[in-house]
């Protein structure tokens, strides 16, 4: 089988040809595997799919057209309606999203603590400084003076929670970029409840190049140079 071990892009599938050459053509989204509901997706034409698949293919087919360029992963679960995210909102956005990486960091080094795998050594060595930091805020829901309180306080905890969501991010290819495509992950997983990721994935992109540089994405969170 000749196209066992050949590699086509999302939305793309194996076909050999007649000579058994093998190539990438466009997955039919009419044949993808059948999905349950918890497996749905919506796209930004604001249209539910069934699942990745479906939607992929469907870009695939539109591809060379503006709806293809246009059309992405906008966040996991059916098309619902996302309240627009308000100046106050978007500001207040990088406060709770460096205490949760911060948080998903701590609750992988305890997770660790018992069976390694999650975290390579060197992450569970900066980590460590964190866990073993007793003012560190327990997870929960904080007002926004406690966590900038804490931000300023105890800024040193913040800074390596950034820098690693972006690195496991970077990773096709790994160039101090983010695509859209890269942030895909994190934030079509978060828009449901965080409505304000998008907007603030866009601001975070200052020179509008469609790419979220490093040094954009640490400004974002206010770490400094």
């Amino acid at each position: 089988d000749t196209c066992r071990n050949f590699h086509c892009k999302r939305g793309k599938v194996c076909h050999a040809d007649n000579q058994g050459k093998p190539h990438c053509i466009c997955q039919d989204p009419a044949a993808c595997p059948p999905t349950k509901d918890y497996e749905h997706v919506c796209g930004t034409d604001n249209k539910t799919y069934d699942g990745t698949c479906q939607l992929f293919g469907t870009k695939c087919q539109l591809e060379g057209t503006k709806m293809g360029r246009q059309l992405h992963l906008d966040y996991m679960g059916s098309c619902k309606y996302i309240p627009p995210c308000t100046d106050y909102e978007v500001d207040q956005f990088p406060l709770r999203m460096r205490d949760w990486l911060k948080n998903i960091l701590v609750q992988y080094y305890e997770r660790d603590l018992n069976t390694s795998g999650i975290l390579t050594e060197k992450q569970r060595n900066k980590v460590k400084k964190i866990y073993q930091n007793d003012k560190r805020l327990v997870a929960g829901d904080h007002p926004v003076e406690l966590l900038l309180h804490d931000f300023e306080k105890n800024y040193h905890m913040y800074v390596y929670p950034v820098h690693w969501q972006f690195h496991q991010l970077d990773q096709h290819p790994v160039d101090r970029l983010l695509t859209h495509s890269e942030l895909a992950p994190l934030r079509a997983s978060l828009v449901p409840m965080e409505h304000c990721i998008t907007r603030f994935f866009q601001e975070c992109d200052g020179d509008r190049d469609k790419l979220v540089a490093l040094k954009e994405w640490c400004h974002c969170f206010g770490i400094k140079e």
